[in-house]
């Protein structure tokens, strides 16, 4: 079907096709960044040269990559990669995508204690990619950065990660749900985690983008449990967290209020956060 565009045509095919999926804006966003990145293509480009040709190979990669997008797959699968706090992370569909507010929540740590004098102990609880793990420790190098997973695969891409951004992190395969394990396990100044929060019965209502590719273990928890993971950290960082140590979470925003009253019982101060859409999305606690 490409054989015989120019780059210009070309261009506007795949953006007009991507539109039966994604609304304009997006589907602009998605069409420039496998344009530059499968084809080297500019914007630009097209208006200096709107008639150049484009070689077969790369016709079929973009033929490829327009498919799979068309099946709602996630621009930053079909990619391989994406941009946190300007940084590049290798992601497939064993890890999430970072989101927005993630990294809000990475800033604020990042922030924190960025004038920090001594080497302080982080635990990044559901590492998945890395993304937080890894742009804390790029951020504050004289950090100890140790990321858990029941994810061997997620790891797999978490180790990847780091080596590409320079970066030293202790990748460990660790059940956080299984109690027993957490002796193994020291006092940190920061444990931080993004952990699943959704409710199964939420399913039906999320994107297929979402629920066809991102891995349910790490968006979904029981029903009847939507505090599992939290409930867990609170008990955990009551042996686990140094004087003076904090715990970050991100949170459902449903269920913001519940997680701070769950930190409350046991932690001296709790605060709650909002995110740039002006969501209760994150709980800070302090022991």
């Amino acid at each position: 079907m490409f054989a015989k565009m120019n780059s210009k045509e070309l261009y506007r095919n795949f953006l007009v096709e991507l539109q039966s999926v994604y609304e304009l804006s997006e589907a602009t966003v998605i069409t420039d960044w496998v344009f530059e990145n499968v084809a080297n293509i500019k914007k630009a480009d097209l208006i200096k040269n709107p008639l150049q040709k484009i070689p077969r190979p790369v016709l079929i990669k973009l033929a490829a990559k327009q498919e799979e997008l068309l099946q709602h797959k996630p621009v930053q699968y079909v990619m391989g990669n994406t941009t946190f706090y300007n940084m590049q992370f290798q992601v497939n569909d064993k890890v999430l995508i970072p989101r927005p507010e993630t990294e809000e929540m990475t800033n604020m740590i990042i922030s924190s204690y960025r004038f920090e004098q001594k080497q302080i102990s982080i635990l990044d609880i559901g590492t998945g990619s890395g993304c937080i793990a890894i742009a804390v420790k790029k951020h504050l190098p004289s950090s100890k950065v140790i990321a858990l997973d029941v994810s061997e695969e997620a790891l797999d891409i978490a180790r990847a990660n780091a080596i590409t951004n320079k970066t030293n992190i202790q990748c460990t395969l660790f059940d956080f749900l299984d109690e027993s394990r957490w002796p193994e396990l020291m006092l940190f100044d920061i444990i931080i985690s993004n952990p699943p929060y959704i409710p199964v019965n939420e399913k039906k209502l999320m994107d297929k983008n979402v629920v066809n590719f991102e891995p349910h273990s790490a968006l979904f928890v029981p029903d009847n449990q939507p505090l599992l993971f939290y409930e867990k950290i609170a008990r955990f960082g009551r042996n686990h967290l140094n004087y003076n140590g904090k715990i970050f979470v991100e949170t459902h925003e449903d269920y913001t209020k519940e997680v701070a009253a769950l930190f409350a019982a046991t932690y001296q101060q709790v605060l709650i956060k909002k995110d740039m859409f002006g969501k209760e999305r994150i709980v800070i606690a302090s022991y």
